[in-house]
């Protein structure tokens, strides 16, 4: 195969297939995983389900139950679960080297060449590439290091709402104190700005903009700021934990401008948002603006393998040998599968149908809107989507996202939650997703929307 199959001949063609869930042997993992698995295990609760394979936007669980997947590993599996395109290469390599440290290989160059291909605006041509260990929080780690090391500062800027990962430097950033509180004291000077999110602030999206922006100058540039070193502006172009919040026109420009005025660097926080899930191969491509430096992970391994990169403008490769390391930044076999994945979105033209299935689901979610006050907003781009629900006093409502998150379940859709406060349906499917499945998963959720919203007037 050169390109493998269509995306229509990769599901499971009887998605969605739902008896009782969880099913007997789905109720027996589950319990053997709360004997012996860590208590810090989390989406279990959520939804309540073994896996037991995957096809494309579709899942199976070990009772046999057939699911149509619209969070795909909270983003990971953007060219869809077991895609036998990658898989054929992931074969090949893994019989003949799956790790290299940083010694060279095809499958490494290969990639880094890859990512130069599809880097956004004048990064294209201009940037190095370096692998750390396998997460996202990994390539924000480098990130800070490789900012702190250019600028000989230590202050960091990021922003409310942000999530950026668990391992010291990246829950530093991260604004949610109660994800962090336990594990502080964490970095020092770490300043956090407000994200432009006209909706929670009940501004317009300009005021919203120009609000945030005075913010991040005056932390870096007042001397009374507070911040006395600035290393870097760390940001979502698109905040997906902080519940898919896209910012209005005129915010990341404006960030660019304060970083290039104050000459530290501006770092992009693509590991959610990236390869295609926002309908561009990276979400700052909506917005014209390049960063210096530009974080990945999640769908970077193709089809759910571990690997994380930062990439960043050349200028800023000036590090000695061995000044960023990690075990882990040579697994070949992860490398391969990103390239194969980065080819099939190419090959397949998974960018405008994510552009154009993206405008579709909004569009559904809207119509749901209409007849449904409990939900207020509706935004995203491509297949990253939010759906924002608020109670009869207009306040956050969790607690129908999750019983929306359970009807779905329940008929064989699976959706995730995200927002501050829980309160938003946040659609991840895979790119590979088939107009026909979105149909059949969107009937599903508005028939949910409709059904929660009517209860929670009733119980009111």
């Amino acid at each position: 195969m050169t390109a493998g199959p269509p995306i229509e001949e990769l599901h499971f063609e009887d998605a969605p297939n739902v008896e009782t869930v969880p099913g007997p042997r789905s109720r027996e993992l589950l319990e053997k995983q709360r004997r012996i698995d860590s208590s810090a295990v989390a989406y279990p609760e959520d939804i309540p389900i073994a896996f037991e394979e995957g096809r494309g936007a579709t899942v199976r669980d070990v009772d046999g139950n057939t699911f149509i997947d619209m969070f795909a590993g909270i983003g990971v599996l953007n060219v869809g679960h077991a895609n036998p395109y990658v898989l054929e290469a992931v074969h090949e390599q893994a019989d003949k080297l799956v790790h290299t440290v940083d010694f060279p290989s095809e499958a490494r160059l290969e990639l880094i060449e890859k990512l130069d291909e599809i880097a956004p605006g004048d990064l294209r041509g201009n940037n190095r590439v370096v692998f750390g260990g396998p997460t996202g929080s990994d390539a924000i780690e480098a990130s800070i290091k490789l900012a702190k090391y250019n600028t000989d500062g230590d202050g960091l800027v990021a922003f409310r709402g942000a999530y950026h990962g668990a391992t010291s430097g990246a829950m530093s950033l991260t604004s949610n104190r109660g994800f962090k509180g336990h594990y502080t004291p964490l970095l020092s000077d770490v300043v956090h700005a407000p994200y432009p999110y006209p909706f929670d602030q009940d501004k317009d999206p300009q005021e919203a903009v120009d609000h945030a922006l005075e913010e991040v100058q005056a932390i870096v540039e007042d001397p009374y700021g507070g911040l006395a070193n600035p290393a870097g502006i760390f940001v979502e172009p698109i905040q997906g934990e902080g519940g898919v919040v896209v910012p209005p026109e005129g915010f990341l420009k404006g960030l660019r401008d304060v970083a290039d005025d104050n000459g530290i660097p501006l770092v992009f926080d693509e590991i959610q948002s990236g390869f295609g899930r926002s309908g561009r191969w990276f979400a700052s491509e909506w917005y014209g603006v390049t960063p210096d430096a530009m974080t990945t992970a999640k769908a970077l391994g193709g089809v759910g393998f571990p690997l994380s990169a930062t990439v960043y403008r050349e200028e800023l490769d000036t590090w000695g040998s061995g000044d960023h390391a990690g075990t882990y930044r040579g697994h070949v076999v992860a490398m391969r599968a990103g390239t194969r994945a980065i080819e099939y979105v190419q090959e397949h033209d998974l960018l405008a149908h994510a552009r154009e299935l993206g405008e579709y689901v909004r569009a559904r979610l809207s119509e749901a809107a209409a007849d449904n006050p409990g939900l207020a907003e509706v935004r995203g781009k491509g297949l990253f989507v939010g759906a924002e629900f608020v109670d009869e006093e207009g306040n956050p409502d969790g607690d129908a996202v999750d019983a929306l998150q359970r009807y779905c379940y329940e008929r064989g859709v699976l959706v995730w939650t995200a927002g501050r406060h829980g309160s938003v349906l946040r659609l991840l499917p895979p790119l590979v997703l088939t107009r026909d499945l979105a149909e059949t998963a969107l009937d599903v959720v508005v028939e949910g929307i409709e059904r929660v919203t009517a209860e929670t007037r009733r119980a009111a």
